[in-house]
């Protein structure tokens, strides 16, 4: 009998979901900070215990996040061997769908109809065409930096809806495919949409390139602070940022600067380096007569039935695990992801 413990809030319905992979599962939910671990084989979990010998048995980990970041010191990251999965691709198809919703909503300058909306008039005749003629995005190039479930999501839309050409950055350009988890009929899995990959040293090539650039990479050692000024400088006058990955791998203060200078056509942010952002956060100081910005508090991923999807994928891990195959989205704390 294996013993899985959920100290998410998982509904009765969803844990007999989990029951039902095997009578040789014995599933129990309780609260994380008062659980008792002690026979615990599978742990799904937000907040695994820091004291390891509080649980003995624990072979696996599947944490109700899409990163692991956040768990960067934690004991169970860095000085045990257990077995970590993510939620990554649960929540793909809203986020990229975010970043559609964003990048359309800059191109066709609604932050700019919002104000005059606010003032209750319309902008005299002769200013309407300057004020919301739009950014065309059909054909447009749309860089990705981060080609996991997201950004495959992402490349699928703009390629069938907006005949975009797509240009992927991921670590290793050369392995294409994509093993994690991701919804029936979305993203890339085999890695085919690509117009061009692009390695993280060669990542110039596509910040010049791009007219639209969507950052979806996971935070580690090597991608903080990844965009900073030099690489905001590189990008097209012309050209939106849109950061739905983690806040750190960009330089705030320098994405607030390039926005106030219009250095860059305009910018949207769901994820900070802080959350949420300190009182003067630099890109909440900017001028609020700015209209290229768009920022909202960490929502992108919002969905409804997150929970049951998440339930629907550890039920999935768990089969595979009992059957000794692969799990679906396994961290190599090599790559930090």
């Amino acid at each position: 009998m294996l013993n899985v413990l959920v100290t998410m809030r998982f509904e009765e319905a969803q844990l007999d979901r989990l029951r039902a992979v095997s009578p040789g599962l014995r599933v129990a939910r309780g609260e994380a900070a008062s659980a008792d671990y002690s026979e615990t084989d599978v742990l799904y979990t937000g907040a695994p215990p820091r004291d390891l010998a509080r649980a003995p048995r624990l072979k696996w980990v599947a944490v109700h996040m899409a990163g692991v970041d956040a768990l960067s010191e934690h004991p169970i990251y860095r000085s045990s061997d257990v077995l970590l999965t993510t939620t990554s691709g649960v929540h793909a198809a809203t986020i990229a769908e975010y970043a559609i919703t964003v990048i359309l909503s800059l191109a066709h300058r609604v932050p700019r109809m919002v104000e005059w909306q606010t003032r209750g008039v319309w902008p005299p005749d002769g200013q309407r065409w300057p004020l919301f003629v739009p950014t065309e995005l059909r054909g447009a190039t749309l860089g990705i930096i981060g080609y996991g479930s997201i950004g495959r999501e992402l490349a699928r839309i703009a390629k069938g809806a907006f005949a975009m050409t797509v240009l992927a950055c991921k670590r290793d350009p050369t392995r294409r495919a994509d093993d994690g988890y991701h919804l029936p009929g979305t993203g890339d899995p085999e890695g085919v949409l690509p117009d061009a990959w692009f390695s993280p040293p060669d990542l110039d090539g596509l910040l010049t390139r791009s007219d639209v650039i969507v950052m979806c990479a996971p935070l580690t050692a090597e991608t903080r602070h990844w965009i900073g000024a030099r690489e905001l400088g590189l990008m097209k006058p012309t050209a939106y940022f849109v950061n739905v990955g983690r806040g750190a791998t960009v330089d705030e203060s320098a994405l607030a600067q390039a926005l106030a200078s219009r250095r860059i056509a305009g910018a949207a942010v769901d994820v900070f380096g802080q959350e949420p952002p300190p009182s003067g956060h630099p890109l909440y100081k900017l001028d609020n007569t700015l209209d290229n910005v768009i920022l909202s508090p960490h929502v992108s991923g919002f969905l409804a039935s997150y929970d049951d999807r998440c339930a629907d994928l550890f039920a999935q891990n768990l089969r595979r695990y009992l059957a000794g195959a692969p799990l679906f989205n396994l961290v190599d704390r090599s790559r930090g992801y």
